[in-house]
């Protein structure tokens, strides 16, 4: 990671707030992830943070990369679009997945064309697809159990498994392909049980379908909720990965592609926020510090991703005191966290900085109030 001594430089260099990236960083969280998961092929998460230079470096590198938003899919595209029609049409089959499960019609009529994998896990969607990207494959998104995870999502997506083979079924009857299976564990998995079921459950619809006449299928999506080392609390991820690999040579033969949409993993400790302290005060006998950076701008992970993010400041001894700090702009919401540990004397310009922060932060920011986000250093790239 970057060193304090670079972190004050650039801030002195560049002013605050400041987003800085660590592509060395990135090449090692992508290492790290394929040497512990070999079966596994990345497909880069990129609503995780969707910054161009992160993308381009975790393309050098070999990764894929799942989208879920044409926005998304075109930062991607933009490194093929030059290749030959047939080479890119292959690297698109194999290297980008749709994973948004409901897409608008006008969206799937613009994928059409490049003829995508994208995932589904409705009836309507299957009606939509056959007539708006009939040239799509499918993949069958699956509700899992999600306990434990920092953001539950199969409340919100995902077919019954009870239903999986039937809805199979009805999208091969319509003349559409559905090449595999996915899921999602939920966002940050603490919980490695979570992966255990969800794989359990996968291979059984597998079969199901087999002994239903169905043998498409070639590969299966084991999503997202690879934890970032947040604190301590999280387990190593090659303990995550041990148990992964030991259902998937249980459960799954070689044939099967696996692939999964690791983001938060990736990228999130590739970048450090570096902040300025712009206000000082005491409220009902509580020492608060204001910054120059908030939850409308790189601290919006407060907010939606349920995140907390530490702050450190650049003095390295003395006491320190529970404080709270809060964000520049007029809003009460924009409070980034009310129990810190901080020296009590730090003064009006002084800097503060906040590591493991490149997932679901600056790729949320707003203008609100007028502040621009902070300002994106990228080293090592």
């Amino acid at each position: 990671m970057v060193s304090r001594r670079e972190l004050k430089k650039l801030a002195e260099q560049n002013g605050t707030p400041l987003f800085v990236v660590d592509h060395d960083q990135l090449r090692k969280n992508y290492a790290t992830f394929k040497k512990y998961l070999p079966r596994v092929q990345a497909y880069y998460a990129v609503k995780a943070n969707s910054d161009p230079a992160i993308v381009k470096t975790f393309y050098e590198a070999g990764c894929s990369f799942d989208v879920a938003s044409m926005p998304e899919f075109k930062i991607v595209y933009q490194y093929i679009k030059d290749m030959p029609d047939k080479q890119r049409q292959d690297w698109i089959w194999d290297k980008i997945i749709y994973a948004n499960p409901i897409k608008a019609n006008e969206t799937l009529q613009e994928l059409n064309p490049y003829k995508p994998l994208v995932t589904y896990d409705n009836y309507e969607e299957i009606r939509k697809i056959k007539k708006y990207a009939p040239q799509a494959g499918l993949a069958l998104r699956l509700k899992v159990p999600n306990t434990g995870a920092m953001v539950e999502l199969s409340s919100k997506f995902g077919a019954a498994p009870g239903e999986a083979v039937d809805m199979i079924l009805a999208a091969d009857k319509v003349g559409l392909t559905v090449e595999g299976l996915s899921f999602h564990v939920g966002s940050q998995t603490t919980n490695f049980d979570n992966y255990v079921a969800a794989l359990n459950l996968a291979s059984n619809i597998f079969r199901e379908a087999q002994g239903r006449g169905y043998n498409k299928m070639f590969l299966l999506d084991i999503g997202g909720g690879f934890p970032a080392p947040y604190d301590d609390g999280v387990r190593p991820f090659r303990e995550l990965a041990r148990t992964i690999n030991r259902e998937l040579d249980r459960l799954f033969p070689k044939k099967i592609q696996i692939l999964a949409e690791p983001g938060r993993f990736l990228v999130a400790t590739a970048a450090t926020a570096v902040s300025k302290i712009i206000g000082k005060a005491v409220r009902d006998g509580k020492l608060c510090y204001y910054i120059d950076d908030g939850v409308y701008h790189t601290f919006s992970g407060v907010i939606f991703d349920h995140c907390h993010y530490h702050f450190k400041s650049f003095k390295r001894r003395g006491p320190t005191q529970v404080c709270s700090v809060f964000g520049p702009t007029c809003d009460a919401l924009d409070v980034v966290s009310l129990v810190e540990q901080l020296p009590p004397d730090l003064k009006l310009g002084d800097l503060l900085y906040s590591e493991n922060i490149g997932a679901y932060s600056h790729a949320s920011s707003t203008y609100f109030n007028g502040f621009p986000p902070a300002k994106v250093i990228h080293i090592n790239a």
